[in-house]
């Protein structure tokens, strides 16, 4: 017997019946309803400039060509909407979006003239303005101005969670860590998701607390709302895997972030990293460049570089020395501060006493565990050993604010109490700088090696110092 439905009532079942089966999963003995786009109660997805605006006005990464939509709708409606304050904030905070995306200091003015216009245009109660320049300031290392611009916008709402982000990247920057800590919990209190997750995540890596840092992360990962947020803590999470040696994680976290967002930046870097780690030195080279054509930040240039050092190729080294400088220099001509990473490249690279001046400057706006760090270092640099310590110390234990599990770190500690003649502690803590990653850095891991070398075991005599 041919069963085929016949004539038009046939073709009616067979429709409704192929429906049916569409809009339907069993899923473990459960029915479960799959509701399909353009279907009566499916909501449409939101257009790139809605996703982008969502996204900058949570405070979340966006993709940068979401956030090229925005800007172009928004510019559009001010044209004829000159007074409208709420499209003159998101038009400024979607300008810094896009200059850290693109790690173009020149968005800067322009987000700073789009969040003044909000401003100027309703003067009272524009809580969104002020967290757009505190976000500014955050973005230009002004960490003092972003507490400033966020305390006032706090002020104005202090149950909108999405001001509290900003004041822990600024009392983070500032070395309050218990200030963060605080803020962080407010967070956690007013708002639950990726964003509180990820800001905890962040904490607890500074405590050297990394498995929990890991876990935070991945719950992060897991409930994020957009592709750019997503890959953006996968990032995180390869950082922190890379931040403990483990080389294959790293790089399985960071490909799957660059899969996601191919403007991922930071994860293309961390690539690079992984691959030198791993003796692949012509894909490293190859991901480093990447990262540098998307997001020329003057960090990647130096890491770059020295991958070039340490293959002998200084001619090729000297030219991503060279961008660090351009881009510390564009930085600074539209209000930003790249005194920390210019600080770190002169202690090693150039001068310095120059170094140590510039980073001494640092340290007094903005004590921080990095600068702790790289002011000790450019202070050994420059021969002054045991007024380097002190500062290293602070960068390396948790009592005094280090928490943080850093390679780099504690071989600067290392080599500072080497030449201090602190034998017993330089031994300790460069053999622990080689168990905390053993690929932390293509040229300093053989000058650990060779640094433990020459300090040899200790004499069965010597005091508890040597030993």
């Amino acid at each position: 017997m041919d069963d085929k439905p016949r004539g038009p009532g046939g073709r009616t079942r067979r429709r409704v019946l192929l429906s049916s089966v569409a809009g339907c999963a069993v899923l473990g003995g459960g029915l479960v309803l799959v509701l399909l786009p353009g279907e009566p109660g499916v909501p449409d997805a939101p257009d790139p400039g809605a996703r982008a605006a969502a996204a900058v006005t949570n405070g979340v990464p966006a993709s940068l060509p979401d956030l090229e939509v925005l800007v172009e709708e928004r510019g559009r409606h001010l044209e004829k909407h000159p007074k409208d304050a709420e499209s003159w904030a998101v038009l400024g905070a979607a300008r810094v979006e896009q200059a850290r995306r693109l790690a173009d200091p020149a968005y800067w003015p322009r987000a700073e003239k789009a969040l003044r216009t909000s401003l100027e245009v309703r003067p009272e109660g524009n809580a969104p303005a002020l967290r757009g320049l505190a976000a500014l300031a955050n973005a230009r290392r002004d960490y003092a101005g972003a507490r400033r611009w966020g305390e006032a916008a706090r002020k104005l709402e202090p149950k909108r969670w999405t001001t509290y982000p900003l004041l822990i990247e600024a009392s983070a920057g500032l070395g309050d860590r218990e200030e963060a800590e605080e803020l962080l919990e407010r967070l956690t209190e007013l708002r639950s998701g990726p964003v509180s997750m990820a800001w905890a995540a962040a904490m607890h890596r500074d405590r050297g607390w990394r498995e929990d840092a890991a876990v935070e992360l991945a719950d992060a990962a897991s409930a994020a709302g957009e592709p750019a947020e997503r890959a953006a803590y996968l990032e995180r999470a390869g950082q922190l895997a890379w931040e403990r040696g483990d080389r294959e994680d790293a790089l399985r976290l960071f490909r799957e972030a660059v899969r996601i967002d191919p403007d991922q930046g930071a994860a293309l870097a961390g690539q690079g990293r992984a691959l030198a780690a791993l003796g692949r030195t012509a894909e490293a080279l190859s991901a480093y460049r990447a990262a540098l054509a998307r997001q020329p930040r003057p960090e990647y240039a130096l890491e770059l570089g020295e991958l070039y050092e340490s293959l002998g190729r200084r001619q090729a080294a000297g030219a991503q020395y060279d961008l660090l400088r351009d881009r510390v220099r564009l930085a600074a001509a539209h209000g930003g501060d790249e005194d920390l990473v210019l600080g770190r490249f002169e202690a090693d690279h150039g001068d310095p006493r120059a170094a140590v001046r510039r980073l001494r400057a640092q340290w007094e706006r903005q004590p921080s565990t990095e600068v702790a760090d790289a002011l000790g270092w450019a202070l050994h640099r420059a021969g002054r050993s045991e007024e380097a310590l002190p500062y290293a110390v602070r960068a390396t234990e948790g009592t005094r604010g280090g928490g943080v599990r850093s390679a780099l770190y504690v071989f600067h500690r290392g080599l500072i109490e080497r030449e201090a003649e602190r034998y017993g502690a330089a031994r300790r803590h460069l053999r622990e700088a080689l168990r905390i990653n053993p690929y932390f850095s293509p040229l300093r891991v053989e000058r650990a090696k060779a640094a433990l070398a020459r300090l040899g075991e200790p004499s069965v005599q010597a005091g508890p110092e040597s030993s």
